[in-house]
């Protein structure tokens, strides 16, 4: 994880205020669902359908996100997605101390937090390039991608204890100061970022420049194969994400801090998945190496076996493989992207890619609450791990089964 960035004092304000947002989100992504199921009784319906409203802002808005991101200074962008997060985070401490906590303001929170978190994403991944260069894309994707996980090991882990100490609607308000941190290391960066590409006076309608965007990814065959593989795996991660805290709750009976520990499995295999990533390209070739990434979506297979006691292991073990592959492919074909993608459409490129991976998310919660409710809560796992499984076929079927490594070039 070294190399030249760690001297280069913007990205590592960035890549500081990122890993501390990215701790507090993983504190409420455990505290929100356990508000939900122990303060609130929420069933498996509604515990999946916060899932999916934390995920809807894709779907919904995920498009004019990127043409936006295009039109607008990104840094700006990010700090004002920074600020509305923490406004969001803060309501939910603040309603229950006042004994107004309910349902749908959680839900209401988790769908601003997750429209916020697209603008700010797309708006990262299309400042990174100009930040860093796009010979050192790899490095910073690699670096930001590590640090999440290193948070998804922490912050699980700092949940659990939060939530048994303090109660889940306090613990959320870590969450709300991490991003209080995040827009204050944005707001240190020197680099003046320059105006965008396309000057306002020349701009198309939002509608043609999505249109754009929606063509230059579908009609390049590599990224179209990239967009359909992450979407069908994230349609049935997004089912086992809805089921797996009420799974570990009602039918494991796992207390918060075991919960905790179990999902801090998953950032370790995501963070030494952020350490070999690039190695790996080097080795193996950047095509191969995302290949064997979404490869280890086998291993989803072992989850729906989780029992009480030494059975937790299989929910450790899969996850923590699967999370290692997810890295791997994220960091390859996420900087094979930027490196593809014209300067002006790189807001577009990453938007439509969301929109598509990331708007699939609210259908698999709502089929994961649907069929949690209806077929139970340990089906639901092995229809969600068969079909992540199988996400590596687009890919198989893709040019890139022929390939080592990727185009190195930048299209105009």
């Amino acid at each position: 994880m070294g190399g030249y960035l760690l001297r280069h004092r913007d990205f590592r304000l960035l890549w500081g205020g990122e890993t501390i947002s990215e701790l507090g989100s993983q504190v409420s992504g455990l505290a929100l669902p356990l508000v939900a199921v122990r303060v609130l009784h929420a069933t498996t319906f509604e515990v999946g359908s916060l899932t999916a409203a934390s995920s809807l802002g894709f779907l919904l808005v995920g498009l004019p996100a990127g043409a936006w991101a295009d039109r607008l200074r990104r840094r700006r962008l990010m700090i004002a997605a920074d600020v509305g997060r923490l406004a969001m985070m803060a309501s939910v401490p603040v309603t229950y101390a006042f004994g107004a906590s309910s349902m749908v303001q959680l839900y209401v929170v988790a769908f601003a937090a997750g429209v916020l978190t697209l603008f700010f994403d797309v708006s990262c991944q299309s400042y990174l390039p100009f930040l860093v260069g796009l010979e050192n894309v790899a490095e910073g994707n690699a670096k930001l991608t590590g640090s999440a996980e290193a948070a998804q090991i922490g912050g699980p882990s700092l949940a659990g204890v939060l939530v048994q100490a303090i109660g889940g609607p306090y613990a959320v308000a870590v969450d709300a100061a991490s991003f209080l941190v995040s827009a204050v290391a944005l707001g240190s960066v020197r680099a003046a970022e320059p105006a965008p590409v396309v000057p306002a006076g020349e701009r198309a309608p939002v509608r043609k420049e999505i249109g754009e965007g929606l063509r230059y990814v579908f009609g390049q065959p590599l990224l179209r194969a990239i967009a359909m593989t992450t979407a069908w795996s994230n349609l049935f991660s997004g089912l086992m994400t809805a089921v797996e805290i009420v799974f570990l709750v009602r039918v494991v009976h796992a207390a918060p801090g075991i919960i905790g520990l179990l999902l801090a499995a998953v950032g370790v295999g995501g963070l030494i998945g952020a350490t070999c990533s690039s190695p790996l390209a080097r080795r193996l070739g950047g095509a191969r190496a995302t290949m064997l990434g979404i490869g280890c979506n086998l291993a989803a297979l072992v989850i729906p076996l989780t029992r009480p006691g030494a059975g937790l292991v299989f929910f450790a073990g899969g996850y923590g493989v699967t999370a290692f592959g997810t890295v791997v492919y994220n960091v390859n074909q996420l900087s094979f992207r930027q490196r593809l993608t014209p300067e002006r459409l790189l807001g577009r490129m990453n938007a439509t890619m969301r929109f598509v991976v990331w708007g699939v998310l609210p259908i698999g919660a709502l089929l994961g609450g649907a069929a949690g409710t209806t077929v139970g809560l340990r089906p639901s796992l092995w229809l969600a791990a068969v079909g992540e499984a199988l996400g590596g076929a687009w890919l198989v079927m893709s040019p890139m089964r022929h390939m080592r490594d990727f185009p190195g070039h930048r299209l105009r």
